[in-house]
């Protein structure tokens, strides 16, 4: 039973990663690659390799079964937690809405739009994105939480960087890596536990415009979410 759940939570988009063009929302140029591929770091890859108190938002996010923000300007190694974040969680620890509420302190504005307005509805709706066309569905999350359930990310394995269209900063990137889930639960029969893998994108901005969380040790220019998207945004 919980392998079909578990294919169905993967296919309505458990972290089938937010819904949108690499673009602003209007026509333009897709994607082009960054030359070659960098390889994948030791770290932030799971709530159990987290990024040090002083390196993190805030570390203490992990008692809650979420994956800490790192403070770097390091477009891979944030993309890589940033996947992670997007489909790390226990039921048991923390509600639905409180980690959707936490993932929305990742985002900054979108500098590609020109004026505050604007940059503040992409923002509103890369968020509403989020909760509709993305994470774990509200129905699946409940069944998930009447056994207990729980998921942990890895982003593992070679990661893709890719320039984005209509950046005149070069400040942002799109970074493309398999994340393996593992998925555990507790029911009547004893503890079980599946994993699954999956290809997903993130756009992040490490420049000048980003927006620190508030009361954080982050400071414009270090690393911070743009976008999250569906399918993997490759050449």
């Amino acid at each position: 039973m919980w392998a079909l759940i578990g294919a169905a939570v993967l296919v309505a988009g458990i972290i089938a990663i937010i819904v949108a063009s690499a673009l602003p929302r209007s026509d333009g140029p897709s994607p082009s690659p960054l030359e070659g591929t960098s390889q994948a770091p030791n770290g932030v890859t799971s709530p159990s390799s987290v990024p040090p108190e002083d390196e993190a938002v805030d570390a203490a996010v992990t008692d809650r079964g979420w994956v800490a923000e790192p403070i770097t300007t390091d477009p891979e190694l944030y993309a890589r937690a940033a996947l992670a974040a997007a489909s790390t969680f226990d039921t048991t620890l923390a509600s639905r809405e409180a980690w959707l509420t936490y993932l929305d302190t990742w985002f900054t504005l979108d500098t590609r739009y020109t004026s505050d307005a604007d940059r503040a509805d992409a923002l509103r709706a890369a968020q509403l994105e989020m909760r509709q066309g993305v994470v774990l569905p509200e129905e699946q999350w409940d069944s998930m939480a009447a056994e207990d359930g729980r998921v942990a990310a890895q982003t593992i394995g070679e990661m893709t960087l890719m320039p984005v269209p209509e950046d005149t900063s070069g400040g942002m990137a799109i970074g493309t890596a398999d994340v393996t889930l593992s998925f555990m639960m507790t029911g009547g029969d004893g503890e079980s536990s599946f994993d699954e893998t999956v290809r997903v994108s993130v756009q992040v901005l490490c420049g000048p415009e980003s927006v620190p969380t508030p009361g954080s040790a982050q400071m414009p220019g270090d690393c911070k979410v743009v976008r999250f998207f569906s399918e993997p945004m490759e050449p």
